[in-house]
């Protein structure tokens, strides 16, 4: 049921839906999609780097979003940062993780 009787738009291009729409909507990376949330203090930008150094590593070229809004960081349901996300799911959080534990949990998500 909505609110005040509004109909909620839930389709994935805003309700201009074309033959298009769904494929421009399902854009594949190569990689793992990687997330780091933090403010942007100096251990959310140690786990950014070490996460970069993995990636690197392994050979992965895979761009890294630094999420610092807040309410975007809460929507993950992360209470303590800095945090790692990969392919939408968080892996990690309050604690800043070394190269070698990164290459870890990348290992186990990408099988």
């Amino acid at each position: 049921m909505s609110l005040f009787g509004k109909k909620k738009n839930t389709c994935c291009c805003g309700g201009n839906c074309d033959s298009k729409a769904p494929q421009q909507a399902e854009t594949k990376t190569d990689g793992p999609s990687v997330k780091v949330l933090g403010s942007g203090c100096a251990k959310c930008n140690q786990l950014e780097a070490a996460t970069k150094e993995a990636l690197a590593e392994l050979g992965m070229d895979t761009k890294i979003d630094h999420v610092t809004d807040f309410a975007k960081i809460s929507a993950y349901g992360v209470m303590s940062t800095p945090a790692l996300v990969i392919d939408n799911k968080v892996v990690s959080y309050g604690k800043v993780l070394k190269k070698d534990d990164v290459i870890q949990i990348l290992h186990k998500i990408r099988g």
